[in-house]
């Protein structure tokens, strides 16, 4: 057993203090031993089997207040005009027909990129080209050259009635706008074909890396495949992957958006199959 001796006090201490322990009586012996046992008891740790005093009941977490949804903005299809042939949004078609028939644009452009047949379009449209042939290149390596731009009343009086003479009119009808009636004399549309040319004017374009790209990318730059494979009943035109529609980075957004792939459907004007 340890010495129980007090700080300090040597052995001859230890042994006065049991003497004298002998002498003090029985009774304050033990009552002094209740009073430990009382103190010990007080101070000890609560047993490992006694229930733990209950918590005062904590008030529920109240969720951090949420921020407001951010409302979409209404696209506003009535900001242009469809019918002002001066409007990026005009829409031409079989039954839709320019007014007047030779309406002819005041802002043509050069646009100075590869081509075949030196292109003109509307000044906005110009530069939206300029920037899409030069996304390809950056993005694929990949180049695009203009086939056909802008024609004139004149110029798509005689592309119009060469095919009549070749072809016959409803082969002609189903491929080539009549003058008065084309986007191309809007100043906004473009026909593209690669660098080195493959499958130029031919549906088999819209399988080429080029075609593939434009398809997926055109809308970035404000342009829209505008004769879809599975909508000739809309636009009462053949497929035609190389066609590109200027309409402005705003609607060609929203149409892509909202998966809409025909002017005529966006905008809810009648289908255009055929002529009056």
């Amino acid at each position: 057993m340890p010495d129980q001796r007090l700080p300090g006090s040597s052995p001859g201490g230890r042994w006065r203090v049991r003497r004298a322990a002998v002498l003090v009586p029985v009774a304050v012996v033990l009552a002094a031993g209740a009073l430990i046992a009382g103190v010990l008891s007080a101070s000890a740790p609560a047993s490992r089997n006694s229930p733990a005093p209950s918590p005062a009941a904590a008030e529920p977490a109240r969720p951090a207040p949420s921020a407001a949804p951010t409302a979409v903005p209404t696209f506003d299809r009535g900001a242009r005009s469809t019918d002002d042939p001066a409007s990026l949004w005009v829409v031409v078609n079989k039954k839709r027909p320019l007014t007047p028939p030779d309406f002819a644009p005041t802002d043509l452009a050069d646009v100075p990129v590869p081509h075949v047949y030196e292109p003109k379009l509307r000044q906005e449209a110009s530069v939206a080209a300029v920037a899409m042939f030069a996304g390809i290149t950056e993005a694929t390596g990949l180049s695009l050259q203009s086939q056909s731009a802008y024609r004139g009343f004149e110029a798509q009086t005689r592309v119009y009635d060469r095919a009549v003479r070749a072809n016959g009119q409803a082969s002609a009808d189903a491929a080539i706008a009549r003058p008065g009636s084309s986007e191309h004399q809007t100043g906004l549309a473009l026909d593209i074909s690669s660098v080195p040319s493959r499958c130029a004017l031919s549906a088999c374009f819209a399988d080429t890396p080029h075609g593939r790209w434009l398809a997926a990318n055109a809308w970035r730059y404000g342009f829209l495949l505008r004769y879809p494979a599975d909508k000739v009943a809309i636009t009462g035109y053949e497929f035609e992957p190389w066609h590109f529609r200027y309409i402005g980075v705003q609607l060609a957004g929203e149409m892509h958006r909202t998966r809409v792939s025909t002017l005529e459907e966006f905008f809810g004007l009648p289908a255009a199959p055929d002529y009056d």
